[in-house]
């Protein structure tokens, strides 16, 4: 039966100070470096053995994806790394403490925000330090400004499609290193997870998930490894 390893990657440096994220490339907090490798040990003492990885193009994750291989000797495998696994866009939030915007604009606002299925976050001012511009990952791509969890769902399942579903389907045991909402959208997707539940499901940092499929890719089961 086909297998796949889902991996949030561990808790960057931005998740440590409370601050929004999305697109912007953090590197991972020592905290995460060692979530990462945490993360290696399970899948390895589970007797697993991924053939074919997929990342996004943001540091935290890439790292999280070698730092867990290395644990496992399979730094070698092959990876393909793509921007459409990028952790969800949060616009104008991008960089702001959560807690600091809670103060400001209210729980309840921040909370609809970050949790409500297809309200983005006020879009990126378009001299924001944090425009991606320029950036070569990113060179024909068409960035978005903000994204609500719906919009990242409409732009990581075409990719699940295309790339990721037929290495399974052709046997491939695959391991992806992503982010919160990125694998949200997977797992809405694998396990028939309704708009308004999707959107509470908690996944913690560096601790794997192990998917057992059928040969169409349906849910049989799904666990965290310890």
């Amino acid at each position: 039966m086909p297998k796949l390893i889902l991996v949030r990657h561990g808790q960057s440096q931005w998740n440590l100070e409370n601050r929004f994220t999305g697109w912007w490339d953090v590197d991972l907090s020592d905290k995460g470096v060692e979530e990462a490798r945490a993360g290696g040990r399970a899948i390895r003492s589970a007797g697993l053995y991924p053939t074919r990885c997929f990342t996004s193009v943001l540091t935290r994750a890439i790292r999280t994806l070698h730092l867990a291989l290395h644990e496992m000797d399979m730094l070698w495998l092959p990876v393909e790394k793509d921007w459409h696994l990028n952790e969800r866009h949060y616009g104008g939030l991008t960089g702001l403490n959560k807690q600091e915007m809670m103060d400001k604009v209210g729980e309840q606002q921040v909370k609809i925000w970050r949790r409500s299925f297809d309200i983005p976050p006020p879009p990126l001012e378009a001299d924001s330090e944090f425009q991606l511009a320029g950036d070569p990952r990113y060179a024909n791509v068409h960035v978005p400004m903000t994204e609500s969890l719906k919009d990242t769902i409409e732009r990581v399942l075409p990719y699940w499609e295309r790339a990721i579903a037929p290495a399974l389907r052709s046997g491939e045991t695959v391991m992806i290193s992503a982010h919160g909402n990125s694998l949200r959208a997977l797992i809405k997707h694998l396990s028939g997870i309704s708009d308004e539940d999707i959107v509470g499901l908690e996944i913690p940092t560096g601790k794997p998930i192990l998917y057992e499929l059928t040969d169409d890719l349906t849910e049989i089961s799904r666990d965290y490894l310890a």
